[in-house]
């Protein structure tokens, strides 16, 4: 995921080779990959009113994105994707781990849905600009954040929207998200480093630099009554923020 300049410097190697291990997993709600399955209809929520809002739509519409282009970094095996392509854009998905991305094209392929899946570093692909670029929990695996964000930058078209997910590296991500989530197996060991977690001024400083502008974060909290849910006040565990050109 990096330009000629920084090519194969964002990808860790050892981190493609983890979630490329749960590629066959990847669609299974509950398999390996179940707290995404969870996790994907909150941030899906978020998403529309994102869409809604930054293009002034028909919000009763069911394809607010028919005739724009969006570009999902960090694809996984497609659970992004899909919806997206349903929402009525042209998609195509990037991954570091070539076995997520065959997953990604078969579960496509079955559906009967259109998506350009692509493996690799994603300044080595020639991809052009996209009127929406997402990356959901992706940004803490990457070998160099900077590089990264100046990447994404690059790939969001002028008057774009950049929707962007990620742990918060707080004492209570550490808790629940690293040492209880992985030791009762809600997610495979080893899928979070805590150090690499990046909190939101952190990440309003990475995008400033690259030219971008950060919106007002929003939490993805988790209570035993609501589960996971949006919250405007409670960003300790994860949070989602939509991003422009500055």
């Amino acid at each position: 995921m990096a330009n000629a300049t920084v090519a194969n410097e964002t990808i860790r190697a050892e981190e493609a080779a983890h979630f490329g291990a749960l590629a066959k997993d990847w669609w299974d709600p509950k398999g390996s990959s179940a707290m995404l399955h969870k996790l994907n209809p909150v941030r899906l929520g978020y998403i529309r009113d994102a869409i809604d809002q930054h293009w002034a739509g028909d919000t009763g519409t069911v394809r607010p994105l028919a005739g724009k282009a969006a570009l999902d970094v960090g694809c996984g095996a497609g659970l992004l994707c899909e919806p997206l392509t349903r929402l009525g854009a042209a998609v195509t998905g990037v991954d570091a781990a070539p076995e997520n991305v065959a997953a990604a094209q078969a579960h496509a392929a079955a559906g009967g849905l259109a998506i350009d899946y692509r493996a690799g570093e994603l300044g080595s692909l020639g991809l052009g600009q996209f009127d929406l670029v997402t990356s959901m929990e992706v940004i803490e695996h990457v070998a160099d954040k900077p590089a990264f964000i100046r990447l994404l930058a690059a790939h969001l078209a002028p008057g774009g929207l950049m929707i962007l997910s990620t742990p918060n590296r707080t004492p209570q991500s550490k808790l629940l998200m690293v040492e209880a989530a992985e030791r009762i197996g809600m997610v495979p060991r080893g899928t979070h480093h805590w150090a690499d977690f990046i909190t939101p001024d952190e990440l309003g400083d990475l995008l400033s630099a690259a030219g971008l502008e950060m919106g007002e974060p929003t939490g993805i909290a988790f209570s035993p009554l609501k589960g996971l849910h949006l919250s405007q006040s409670d960003l300790s565990l994860n949070y989602i923020v939509t991003v422009r050109h500055a």
